[in-house]
């Protein structure tokens, strides 16, 4: 093992999530009723917005939200005049407002992922356009000023980012999920002026292949996780250093293990934490722990209906209890032949409890893929579909 490695299990913090695409049906809203404090069936649970709500709004939010101030941010992967995405405020009372669409000649198209501050700029990553059709970082200002820093797609370059950026020493690093030396993705650092450099091309043999996730600092090491590639082509936890020496600390696929994590990981007293959309022993995903020196272990098997399936959206930390949401399943039922996910809250040591099971439109939302955020005490989230025009959420609970 890289012997850099062994001085990451320190404490320290970061997490990041992203989904995938989603498919969206209008509703209609029914006459007298409003868009904003919708309480289905969960206490202390509430649908702060519906998006959808005209031609123009912000369509299918994935990521999660960041915090700046007295606002959340946040991005879609469709809506706008050009149907490419936007980035959006709203407020804690579910007040919203479309700063940025996507899809102008030369822009980004379709954000997947959440958005960073660093000093008071917000960075974001965009999976398609730019000026070779594979993805862009932007930088945006709260006022809603937007300019591309860098498009992808170069020759031997990364293509496709689908996770959001950390920040380092004023150096931004990243993923892709596909370009590279062979072909399945990248890790890449920018300079906030645009000088871009591939730190690392995944794809040999062991290694990991296509990061779907953020990265995190640990101390100047940062941790990252491949959605495939590894032993058994079920993905990796790796580490790597900011001049690119990498080092694979895990491999899922064993029996019971967890397969594919498409999230990010988080820090929890120098223990890393993550999830795994398959694998368990149901097959319906895991949430898992990292301690020592890539010693791992599963903390939960999902076992679908009642419980979650499928937990794309990554961890959030919240005094020492892990949060997180799935896809999938959950008790309400009510969305076409799979259920519409949970919200659950899961011990260090395992214990698992649903906080909400999602209903879908008109009422609730459906299909949560990004983290929550804590926002003073009470948590933020989204989803991608659900709410009174099928086209997304954004949703609050306290835990």
């Amino acid at each position: 093992m890289n012997p850099l490695v062994k001085l990451a299990f320190i404490a320290g913090a970061g997490a990041v999530a992203a989904g995938c695409g989603a498919q969206a049906q209008t509703a209609a809203l029914p006459a007298g009723t409003q868009t904003n404090a919708i309480r289905p069936r969960t206490a202390g649970y509430t649908v702060l917005h519906s998006f959808g709500i005209g031609s123009n709004d912000a369509r299918v939010p994935e990521a999660s939200l960041l915090r700046v101030g007295k606002l959340m941010y946040g991005t879609t992967d469709a809506g706008g005049p050009q149907n490419a995405g936007a980035v959006f405020t709203i407020t804690p009372s579910g007040d919203q407002t479309v700063i940025h669409s996507f899809g102008e000649k030369g822009d980004g198209v379709h954000c997947y992922a959440p958005l960073i501050d660093v000093n008071g700029i917000l960075y974001g990553t965009t999976s398609l356009g730019g000026a070779n059709n594979s993805g862009t970082v932007f930088s945006i200002a709260p006022s809603g000023s937007e300019k591309v820093i860098y498009s992808f797609g170069a020759t031997g370059d990364g293509k496709y980012p689908f996770a959001g950026l950390l920040e380092v020493d004023g150096t931004l690093y990243g993923t892709t999920t596909q370009g590279g030396e062979h072909g399945v993705g990248t890790v890449f650092s920018l300079t906030s002026s645009g000088a871009e450099k591939v730190l690392h091309s995944f794809g040999a043999v062991g290694d990991g292949a296509r990061p779907k996730a953020a990265l995190i600092d640990v101390k100047g090491l940062l941790y990252g996780t491949t959605s495939v590639g590894g032993d058994r082509d079920s993905g990796v936890v790796y580490a790597i250093t900011t001049s690119g020496q990498e080092s694979v600390i895990h491999r899922f696929g064993a029996k019971n293990d967890g397969s594919q994590p498409v999230t990010g990981l988080i820090n929890v007293k120098g223990t890393l934490y993550g999830t795994t959309v398959n694998g368990g022993a149901y097959d319906k995903g895991t949430v898992f722990a990292i301690r020592g020196f890539g010693i791992e272990s599963v903390l939960h098997s999902f076992a679908g209906r009642d419980d979650g399936s499928y937990p794309e959206g990554g961890l959030l930390n919240f005094k020492g209890t892990l949060y997180g949401t799935t896809i999938y399943d959950g008790g309400l039922g009510g969305c076409l032949s799979h259920r519409c996910g949970t919200i659950f809250s899961l011990t260090t040591s395992g214990d698992e409890t649903i906080l909400h099971s999602f209903a879908g439109p008109p009422k609730d939302g459906a299909y949560p893929e990004g983290a929550l955020i804590n926002f003073k005490g009470t948590l933020y989230g989204t989803t991608a579909n659900g709410g009174y025009y099928d086209y997304g959420t954004v949703f609050a609970i306290a835990p």
